[in-house]
């Protein structure tokens, strides 16, 4: 089963989004194997958005995501990295479709909700860098015999 990193960022914790946001991913099927709230720490978010060190908006990013807690997940399930993006949407809420996390919810391109892995060597690369083994669960819920063939 592939797996893949997903954040909410301060703005999805401060509006109350966790459990609308959580309850997506959880109806489509995918199954939680790592949360925490957390306070990130400069050190974490300059090397989670590290590709983004050369542009003018990466203190900001970094700015952003230090200012209060964010909520930190690992998804595992068929195809998880390409079908969160789905469900999570454009980066610019403003074009993103109707239905998607931030087309519901976003209103700005610098407060979009959440953080969700782009690539499945990201996937890997961040869940690494956010979660240790051992906060990860490896289980199978009783549904997955009626997700999978």
């Amino acid at each position: 089963m592939e797996r893949t990193f997903l954040a909410i960022k301060p703005d999805g914790v401060q509006r109350g989004l966790v459990g609308e946001i959580i309850r997506r991913l959880e109806t489509k099927g995918f199954t939680l194997v790592g949360l925490k709230l957390m306070s990130v720490s400069k050190e974490l978010a300059e090397s989670h958005y590290d590709v983004h060190r050369e542009r003018p908006f990466f203190d900001s990013l970094v700015k952003f995501i230090t200012s209060a807690p964010i909520v930190a997940m690992v998804w595992e399930g068929d195809g998880v990295v390409a079908s969160a993006r789905k469900i999570i949407g454009a980066t610019n809420p403003l074009t993103s479709d109707p239905g998607t996390i931030r087309g519901d919810f976003g209103v700005s391109i610098g407060r979009n909700i959440i953080h969700g892995s782009d690539a499945v060597e990201t996937a890997k690369r961040e869940v690494a860098l956010w979660f240790k083994d051992e906060e990860l669960v490896n289980w199978q819920p009783q549904m997955t015999t009626w997700l999978y063939e």
